[in-house]
């Protein structure tokens, strides 16, 4: 067994045996890592609450064929504003479930990692609406699938966009409407996300077009990975 350090965000944990716990995590280095915490369950475990889901930490691993050992585990932040509020607890439980489906095992992907990082600390300064829909929106472009927002997807028309498709993965005119319905407000508030005004867009208070903005992202990622998102009921 080979031993290395990597830094993780815990994005879920199960029981193992009497004292154990299974960790998985999202690292820097080395993509997805599950690893056995051992007697993390005991009182007098050395772990205390560093792995809990959520929680940053920098770790010091062996490298096991299927599980990695943790031997050390100090927590980098805690995320402490996060857990104190149940609404800011469901957006963060949304945020490791996309990236618990989408990280792969042993393949780094540092640009995730950050990506989460970022979207943790953001949402412990505040609790913006569309955090979470703006996730969505950077993951998706970050894996390939970046929706076209600046015309129209069938016919290349850059107005009148009234529409948005899954299948076609972009707005759509009046002339190629299918899909849902979307706002000019929607619309440009996806744009300012993708287009390097995420800051700006973080600070918008709720509204129809955020709502339409979040829905949108969250079918969007679904379809994306084929499959319904546990968490996101208590979000939307």
């Amino acid at each position: 067994m080979r031993l290395y350090r990597d830094s993780g965000v815990v994005l879920r944990t199960i029981k193992l045996g009497e004292s154990d716990r299974i960790v998985t995590l999202v690292t820097e280095g080395r993509g997805k890592v599950r690893a056995v915490a051992k007697g993390v369950r005991k009182t007098k475990s050395r772990f205390g609450g560093r792995l809990e889901p959520m929680t940053h930490v920098a770790l010091q691993l062996y490298e096991g064929r299927e599980l990695d050992t943790i031997t050390q585990a100090e927590t980098v932040d805690h995320f402490r504003a996060i857990r104190d509020d149940l609404d800011r607890v469901a957006k963060a439980q949304a945020l490791l479930e996309v990236v618990d489906q989408v990280a792969q095992e042993r393949q780094a992907n540092a640009a995730l990692y950050r990506m989460l990082v970022g979207a943790l600390r953001a949402l412990a300064a505040a609790n913006a609406p569309l955090l979470v829909p703006a996730f969505f929106w950077k993951l998706l472009a970050l894996e390939g699938f970046e929706p076209v927002l600046d015309r129209c997807v069938s016919c290349g028309a850059e107005d009148d966009l009234v529409a948005f498709d899954l299948d076609e993965g972009g707005a759509l005119c009046r002339t190629d409407r299918r899909g849902a319905s979307i706002s000019p407000e929607a619309l440009d508030l996806m744009r300012r996300i993708l287009g390097g005004e995420l800051a700006a867009a973080l600070n918008e208070p709720a509204s129809d077009a955020t709502h339409e903005v979040t829905h949108l992202a969250t079918h969007s990622l679904e379809h994306h990975l084929e499959r319904r998102l546990k968490s996101i009921g208590t979000v939307l």
